[in-house]
C-alpha cells in the first residue's frame, strides 16, 4: 500500500523545483493540483479545464496518491511538458496570465494538449493565425441600437488591414478599413456582456474608436485574437526592423491598465483631444493629484494632473479611490523606458494635433 504522507512529501518537494513552482499553463505561483495523465503541476483554475478534457487531475494536498502516479510525476513535470507541448509556440501567440478571462485560459490549454498545435508536427491544414489572411462572421454591436448583428470581417496581413462589412454583399464596399498599425484587441467579457466578448480599438482622426464583437465559438474568437496579433507582429517587424522580440511582443496588443470615466477640465480654450501620449519623466512627462480652483463645469472633486512637454491636462474623478487607481496606472506607464518606436508614436500624435 502506498505511503500517503511519504508520497505527499515527495510531491511537495517536486513543487520546489523552479519549473514546477508555477502553474504550467498560467504561471500563477504555488500550484497545488496536478494532471497525473500529463505529468504536470497546475493551479486550481487550470485544473478545472484539464478535468473537462479528461486530463485526470488530483489535489496534491487533499487527494490520495498511488506510488506509480508519484513516480510518473517524478519522471515528468512542467519542464518536460513545455518541451513537448510548447515546442513551436509562435512569438505572437498570447500566453494567458493568472488574471486573464476564462476563454483565453481554456483555449490555450486546449490548443496545447487537445489540438497539439505547438508540438511542431501540425502541417496541414495550416492554422488560421499562421496564414496571414483570415475572414469570417462576427457578432458586432450596433452603434445606434446597441443590438448585435452578424457582420463579415476580413483580416489581411499583406495589406495590414482589418475590414468589415455592414452587409454580406461585398459589392457595396466595406463599412470600415482599419489599419493594423492602429489596432488593439483585448477581451472585455463583462463590458460586452458575453464570455467571448472582444473589444477592437483603433485611432480615427485623432479619436479612439471601439468595436465590440464576439463569436459563439470560443475557439473561433481566440483564433481571431491571435490572427490579429500575428498581423500586428508582422507590421511591427516591418515598421521597426531593428526591434527585438523582447521590445515588440509587449506592443502587439495591450490589456488596459485602467479604464473608466473622468471629467476633463483645463484652460478655457482647451480642445477635445482623443489621445494623450504618456512618456517618461526624463522626457518631460509627470502625473500628480491636484485640486483645481478655477475649473468650470466639473462636478467631481478628486483631480489628476497630467503634465506633457507641451501642456497640462486636468481630469476629475468622482471618488478618491478612483483617483488613486488612475494615479497608480499612469505612474506605471511613466516608469517604463521608451523604445525607439515609442518616439515615433509620440511624434505622430503631436503632428496630428
Amino acid at each position: 500500500m502506498a505511503n500517503s504522507e511519504r508520497n505527499k512529501k515527495i510531491l511537495l518537494e517536486l513543487l520546489k523545483l523552479p519549473d514546477n513552482s508555477v502553474c504550467a499553463d498560467c504561471g500563477v505561483p504555488d500550484p497545488d493540483w496536478a494532471s497525473y495523465k500529463l505529468g504536470l503541476f497546475v493551479c486550481l483554475n487550470c485544473s478545472g479545464v484539464h478535468r473537462s478534457l479528461s486530463n485526470r487531475v488530483k489535489s496534491i494536498k487533499l487527494d490520495f496518491w498511488e506510488d506509480e502516479l508519484v513516480e510518473f510525476m517524478k519522471s515528468n513535470g512542467n519542464a518536460s511538458a513545455r518541451a513537448l507541448y510548447e515546442k513551436a509556440v509562435p512569438a505572437y501567440y498570447y500566453r494567458p496570465q493568472q488574471n486573464d478571462c476564462a476563454v483565453l485560459r481554456e483555449q490555450w490549454i486546449r490548443a496545447k494538449y487537445e489540438r497539439t498545435e505547438f508540438t511542431g508536427e501540425t502541417k496541414y491544414p495550416p492554422l488560421s493565425y499562421t496564414t496571414g489572411f483570415f475572414e469570417g462572421m462576427l457578432w458586432k454591436k450596433g452603434k445606434e441600437n446597441t443590438q448585435f448583428l452578424k457582420r463579415k470581417f476580413v483580416l489581411s496581413e499583406r495589406e495590414f488591414t482589418l475590414t468589415y462589412y455592414n452587409k454580406e454583399n461585398e459589392s457595396k464596399g466595406p463599412k470600415a478599413v482599419i489599419p493594423i498599425k492602429d489596432l488593439n484587441a483585448t477581451f472585455q467579457p463583462e463590458k460586452i456582456g458575453h464570455p467571448h466578448g472582444l473589444q477592437l480599438t483603433y485611432q480615427d482622426d485623432n479619436h479612439t474608436r471601439s468595436l465590440y464583437v464576439y463569436h459563439e465559438s470560443p475557439e473561433e474568437i481566440v483564433t481571431w485574437y491571435n490572427a490579429i496579433r500575428a498581423a500586428r507582429y508582422a507590421y511591427l517587424k516591418t515598421a521597426y526592423p531593428t526591434g527585438s522580440d523582447e521590445e515588440l511582443i509587449p506592443k502587439i496588443t495591450r490589456n488596459y491598465l485602467k479604464e473608466g470615466y473622468m471629467e476633463k477640465t483645463g484652460p478655457l480654450d482647451a480642445e477635445e483631444l482623443g489621445v494623450i501620449f504618456i512618456g517618461t519623466e526624463n522626457s518631460g512627462y509627470s502625473v500628480k493629484e491636484c485640486v483645481p480652483k478655477h475649473t468650470r463645469g466639473n462636478k467631481w472633486n478628486y483631480g489628476v494632473s497630467v503634465e506633457t512637454p507641451e501642456r497640462q491636462f486636468v481630469f476629475m474623478c468622482e471618488q478618491e479611490r478612483e483617483q488613486k487607481e488612475w494615479l497608480n496606472a499612469l505612474r506605471q506607464v511613466l516608469s517604463r523606458p521608451m523604445a525607439p518606436q515609442d518616439y515615433t508614436i509620440e511624434a505622430n500624435i503631436r503632428y496630428k494635433r
